[in-house]
This record gives C-alpha cells, structure tokens and sequence, in this order.
C-alpha cells in the first residue's frame, strides 16, 4: 500500500473511531457528522469523501471485518468443503483480531440494539454478506449460487454467528467471543457436516 492510500485508510479509521466514541458517550441520535468530522480534526466535505452518512462512520469497523471474513474464506485450501472452511475462516479472524476488536464489535452490537437506524443498516450488511457467502459456499460445493444449499448455509453461517454474539452479550463477555462463536457453529454444523 502506498503513502496516499495509507493516509486515507489512517483518516477513515479515524472518522470511524471518532463516530464511534461519540455515538458511545453522546448517544446516535445526539451525534451530528459534524460533530464527527470535528473529532477527526477535518472537514464536512472530507467526511463526504470518506462516509456518505453517520451509520456508515459508525459501523465502518463491522463492514472491514465483513470484508476480512470473506476473503480469509476465499484463501481457505481449494477442495476443503464449505462449512469447515467457513467456521476455520471464522476462527483465524476472530483468534487474530484479538480482545480489542472484540469489545468494538460489542458496542456496535450494542448501539445497533439500541438504534433503529444502525440495526436496519446492520441488516442490510448482513444481506450482502449473506450472498458474498453464498457464492463461496456454491464454489466450493460445486453449485450454483442460486440453488437452495449455498443460501441456506450462508445463512445459517451467519445466524450461528449472531447467536453467538448474542450469547456472549448476555454472559457480559465472560468468555472469549472466538470460543462462543466455534460453539455455536458447532451447534450448527451438524446439519451439514453429517454428524
């Protein structure tokens, strides 16, 4: 990565920590982008640049770990089935991104439950991970992404992870969240792994 691209990267991590904070201390409703753009130290306009609005800025680190799942899935070995590269996928980014990650994806999670707005746009995330998913798992099985298999486990993928971080809110993050999440994947898997 060059200079350039590093320094936009750094800024948009910036603005996504910035709205984040806010959004913690202040509450959604009460954070304006303005007020994000000035915790970032830029402007209105350099936060367009970056962000079309506040839910983006503030689940901006959601949509990289999104993106950091899928691909740790497609470097998964050629010819390992579809559930277990999903769940060793699900193991390596949750093992290497350690605590801190962790607690950010609590608050988001948290904020999310708390706001209609931030939970529809979580939804919709989730619906385009759903069929990111559902391509690989079709690739890997030999399928048509369009035939009922790939969309179910993408599906039920991404339904186990979301119990597990259910779970792991309610127990108040007693245990590492990699280890709920390998549990209920576990819970899952049975149904398509013949065990």
């Amino acid at each position: 990565m060059g200079l350039r691209e590093r320094k936009k990267a750094e800024t948009r991590q910036a603005v996504h920590e910035a709205a984040l904070r806010l959004t913690v201390e202040l509450g959604f409703d009460a954070v304006t982008v303005e007020a994000i753009a000035d915790a970032a130290n830029i402007s209105r306009r350099t936060f367009s640049n970056y962000f079309a609005g506040k839910e983006d800025a503030v689940l901006y680190g959601e949509e990289q770990r999104i993106q950091d799942l899928v691909e740790r899935i497609r470097r998964r070995p050629e010819g390992e089935r579809a559930w277990p590269a999903l769940c060793r996928a699900s193991a390596e980014l949750y093992e290497d991104q350690g605590k801190e990650a962790d607690r950010e994806w609590a608050m988001r999670t948290r904020l999310a439950r708390r706001h209609p707005a931030l939970l529809a746009r979580q939804l919709a995330n989730q619906a385009l991970l759903e069929q990111e998913i559902a391509v690989e798992v079709a690739a890997r099985e030999g399928l048509d992404d369009h035939t009922l298999r790939p969309r179910v486990m993408a599906t039920a993928f991404l339904a186990a992870l979301r119990v597990a971080i259910i779970v792991w809110l309610d127990e108040r993050e007693s245990r590492p969240l990699g280890e709920v999440l390998q549990a209920s994947l576990a819970e899952m898997g049975d149904s398509f792994t013949g065990t």
